[in-house]
């Protein structure tokens, strides 16, 4: 029986994709009492700043930073297009917490895991699959039951 190494297991996609899914999760418990008493952008805000702060200090820590001189300018348009995207996904989230119940909400983000499937058919060519397909449209479905 051969054993996974560390590094091996650090090598997983689905790993960080599902340390990903826990981390969001506690993104909308904690969002949703911390847009309580404030403004929703004002909250937005604040928490764009603790990302800012933690994830230039992990570039520092790894020692990452030069390398931003060497970014080419189309990866820098589409980093900043990427930034704008999630700057307003945030913005229209942390609303949506406001008014309605994490339960209802969270969801009915993660269309955008579908939407990701279709976009990423019709402006990256990569292939659909049965299984992608199915579950894409097992979200949607999800989806249009929660909202309705």
């Amino acid at each position: 029986m051969a054993c996974i190494t560390f590094k091996q297991i650090l090598s997983m996609w689905w790993i960080y994709a599902l340390l990903s899914a826990v981390f969001a999760a506690l993104t909308a418990i904690f969002a949703k009492v911390g847009v309580k008493n404030i403004d929703s952008d004002l909250a937005t805000a604040i928490r764009t700043t603790i990302i800012f702060v933690l994830v230039w200090g992990i570039a520092l820590f790894k020692g990452t930073i030069p390398a931003v001189q060497t970014v080419q300018r189309q990866t820098w348009i589409f980093l900043v297009l990427s930034g704008c995207a999630t700057g307003l996904s945030w913005l229209f989230y942390f609303k949506a917490l406001q008014i309605g119940k994490v339960a209802q909400v969270a969801p009915v983000d993660k269309l955008s895991v579908a939407l990701a499937i279709i976009l990423s058919i019709i402006f990256l060519g990569e292939a659909v699959t049965w299984k992608m397909a199915i579950g894409a449209l097992l979200i949607i479905g999800g989806t249009i039951v929660l909202i309705v």
